[in-house]
């Protein structure tokens, strides 16, 4: 294993900070009826633990020495015969201890994992090829929707192929092809199509016979232009919720999620929206059909808190260009209030800098809140709140409430600490002075946040390891409670993905970004997000 210090040339930096600082500097406001115009946030100031000195720059052998071990664990989930990664193993790091299935996702986080070991120098060039050659194999081999080119949900990592039961329980599973897993794998593809010749041709055949328009339902009932969850290719365990289609008119027809669609914008599914659009397979209005909120007229008083903002029109679709108040910001929420749902597609298309007034001013401010939720609203001491595993036992969604729309939260504490701003005449406010109990911080979260806020990241994680000891041979323990001090003691391999792709653009240049955003994607998908004009900014 490589030993390299890798130093973070100041170029790098400033590329990274551009969400945060960029836009002020060029002037770049978003205006509002409702509320005047907002400044962009201003860079923010380094938290006290972090000495003037202590960076991720000034400190590049710990964050070499985090993704190393990082790297370490996603080994040791990845079967050595078919080259696939498990869902998640235990603190152990043992071959008995993986999960026993793994998904397109899984598999997608270990491609472009691969490509980060490398250009850190945790690996060779030579062993990364070998890697990448043996999972795509399997992948090629593996039972998918021939007519679409996507793949089922869940796999058996020892063999690749396709489950049926559970391995827990011996519980049924119906096939499922996922609009936002294909999508992780089609990224992951154009990862490795243009950053290793030796895997890329397996690359472009896997991606090249993916059908992104399958998921597009340019009919749907509520609001036209939106992607699917997703479909079963066999009759689904309740006929009730799906309806039969073939959006693509190839092979038979499937049952889709009548019922869910991907309808806001701050989520992780735009990176389906990307592709099927850089493909020309979707059209790029659909980009605009998603909410940015729901509106804000009583008949919309379920959501989290009222949104300010005014329509504007892009590609001929009106937009409700809607933000939610936070602590003197305006924010576009997600549906959750996660930092996976804002960030995650970051990690892959340089949105701060191809859109400066919308993604450009949203990740920063979106960031910012998480921090200032965490150290100064909930004083956990801790921040970072994204879906993980639970430190009680099992999986859960966490996140900042009322960054979200979901109306009873993704919480950022073990208690569900629930709050819910009063809506003007239509709704008094729940709980407006919360107090918060137990919170739980996921380490991938403050690596997702390090692409805009490296030094308060880097200092919020050095706070996990050396305070909280959540920290393991396979680096980051995926979860803790920062009150309790309760881990949870696993790694899972879409986590430490995220982990290891934020490093990369961090440390290795935006390797991730560089590799998937190649000059064909800008072209087709800058001019997009480009023009759009968000509600975000400073009260």
């Amino acid at each position: 294993m490589a030993t390299t210090q890798l130093v973070l040339p100041s170029a790098t930096r400033r590329q990274l900070l551009v969400g945060a600082t960029a836009v002020a500097a060029t002037g770049l406001t978003a205006g509002r009826a409702s509320a005047g115009t907002f400044a962009a946030p201003a860079a923010p100031s380094a938290p006290a633990y972090l000495a003037s000195s202590t960076s991720v720059a000034a400190q590049p052998a710990r964050v070499h020495g985090w993704a190393a071990d990082t790297w370490r664990s996603l080994v040791a989930m990845t079967h050595p015969k078919t080259g696939l990664p498990a869902d998640n193993i235990t603190e152990s790091l043992a071959p008995g201890d993986r999960s026993g299935y793994t998904s397109p996702t899984n598999i997608a986080g270990y491609l472009w994992s691969a490509v980060v070991a490398r250009e850190l120098g945790i690996i060779s060039k030579a062993e990364c090829t070998k890697r990448l050659i043996q999972t795509l194999n399997t992948v090629l081999r593996m039972e998918h929707h021939t007519p679409s080119g996507m793949y089922y949900n869940w796999y058996d990592e020892a063999t690749g192929e396709k489950l049926t039961t559970w391995p827990t329980d011996g519980n049924r599973v119906y096939p499922f092809c996922s609009s936002v897993d294909n999508g992780w794998l089609g990224a992951a593809l154009k990862v490795v199509m243009s950053s290793d010749k030796g895997a890329a041709p397996l690359a472009k055949r896997l991606f090249s016979r993916m059908r992104w328009d399958m998921f597009y339902d340019k009919n749907a009932a509520r609001k036209p232009g939106l992607i699917y969850g997703g479909f079963y290719p066999g009759t689904p365990p309740n006929t009730n919720d799906f309806a039969l289609g073939n959006t693509i008119g190839v092979g038979p027809d499937v049952w889709y999620t009548k019922n869910h669609h991907y309808d806001t914008t701050v989520s992780e599914t735009r990176i389906t929206s990307y592709l099927g659009i850089i493909t020309g397979q979707i059209p790029p209005s659909q980009y605009f059909a998603m909410w940015r909120t729901f509106p804000g007229d009583c008949g919309w008083n379920w959501q989290e808190m009222q949104p300010v903002g005014q329509n504007r029109t892009y590609l001929g679709v009106e937009v409700f260009e809607g933000a939610y108040t936070y602590r003197g910001m305006h924010i576009v929420p997600g549906w959750g209030g996660s930092m996976f749902e804002e960030l995650m597609p970051d990690v892959f298309v340089p949105e701060s800098s191809w859109a400066p007034r919308s993604w450009g001013l949203n990740h920063p401010l979106h960031v910012r809140a998480q921090r200032e939720h965490g150290l100064i609203e909930a004083d956990y001491g801790f921040w970072g709140f994204s879906p993980s595993s639970n430190p009680a036992g099992g999986y859960r969604e966490y996140g900042v409430d009322v960054l979200g729309l979901k109306p009873d939260g993704y919480f950022s504490d073990q208690e569900n600490t629930d709050v819910q701003l009063a809506y003007d005449g239509c709704r008094d406010a729940l709980n407006p002075t919360p107090t918060f109990g137990d919170g739980v911080v996921t380490p991938h979260a403050s690596f997702l946040a390090m692409m805009h806020e490296p030094g308060q990241a880097f200092a919020n994680l050095a706070k996990i390891q050396d305070e909280l000891k959540a920290y393991g041979r396979g680096g980051f323990f995926d979860a803790v409670a920062v009150r309790s001090g309760t881990i949870a003691r696993r790694y899972l391999s879409l986590d430490q993905a995220m982990i290891m792709g934020a490093i990369g653009n961090v440390m290795a240049d935006n390797v991730i970004r560089r590799a998937f955003s190649t000059p064909d994607v800008e072209r087709a998908l800058r001019p997009v997000i480009g023009v759009e004009e968000f509600g975000a900014g400073i009260a």
